[in-house]
């Protein structure tokens, strides 16, 4: 296992590929850690530098006194980066991870070749939704919100397998108080006046059943990027990259080479 000092706290990730190979860094959803790209990552092309973390608050990192603010998780992907050498990163972000890469290009352009918000948007939710859920969460655990959560997060047949428990009990292990920091950054991050400002290339990632971020939300956030690219996955909800791992890899290898980074 390896950890990193960055932003004043220690983030766990993982780091495969070539040291000399292109670098593409994936930023998991809310209430994940990184394990969420495993079936992704094998169907990518070879040769890649591919590296996970933990955000704080989620998996094996430090999970600091809340609320937490989308700049300083930003911030922390950016030290990640920067400790660990990397240059010109594709960033994949999907959820949470789509607005921390969206503020991440905002704020350091300079270590970002291109971005990929997945299942993501300038501005996801309400605050009173978000209150909502932290006031439940606070009240009873994890586990009162992790049943409907499955719903937005899977379509009815991935809920049919015996896989869903697996993902549910990665809901409920997260550490409370990270998952409710990460709710109130979630809640104060809009990022829709700024992101017109973004030039580097952008590929939005839908999916057609996502019960968090529906496609039509996804596809008015990149039209508010210049130039962002739209795909989305008929059949998949919020997590593709599990449900639907071979469409989600074309898409995002498609992308990988229309940038140069393959």
């Amino acid at each position: 296992m390896l950890t990193i000092d960055t932003n004043g706290i220690g983030l766990h990730y993982t780091d495969h590929g070539p040291r000399d190979g292109k670098a593409v860094v994936f930023s998991n959803s809310l209430g994940t850690d990184l394990r969420l790209w495993d079936a992704l990552l094998p169907l990518l092309p070879d040769g890649l530098r591919l590296v996970r973390y933990d955000k704080r608050g989620h998996g094996l990192s430090a999970a600091p006194t809340g609320p937490y603010t989308v700049e300083q998780l930003a911030d922390d992907a950016a030290g990640l980066i920067e400790g660990l050498g990397l240059k010109d990163v594709v960033f994949v972000g999907l959820s949470i991870g789509g607005l921390i890469g969206q503020s991440l290009a905002l704020r350091r352009p300079d270590l970002l070749k291109s971005l990929v918000v997945s299942n993501s948007a300038a501005k996801i939710g309400t605050d009173q939704m978000w209150n909502d859920r932290v006031d439940a969460i606070r009240e009873g655990g994890l586990s009162v919100v992790a049943a409907p959560t499955m719903e937005r997060w899977f379509s009815p047949e991935f809920r049919a397998t015996p896989e869903l428990a697996l993902w549910q009990r990665m809901l409920e292990r997260q550490p409370a108080d990270g998952y409710i920091a990460c709710c109130q950054a979630i809640a104060g991050a809009d990022l829709r006046k700024d992101v017109p400002a973004l030039s580097l290339p952008v590929q939005m990632i839908a999916g057609g059943l996502d019960g968090s971020t529906p496609p039509e939300l996804v596809q008015a956030s990149g039209k508010l990027i210049p130039g962002a690219r739209y795909a989305e996955i008929d059949g998949a909800g919020h997590l593709p990259c599990v449900e639907a791992a071979p469409e989600y890899a074309r898409i995002l290898s498609a992308f990988l080479q229309e940038v140069g980074h393959v």
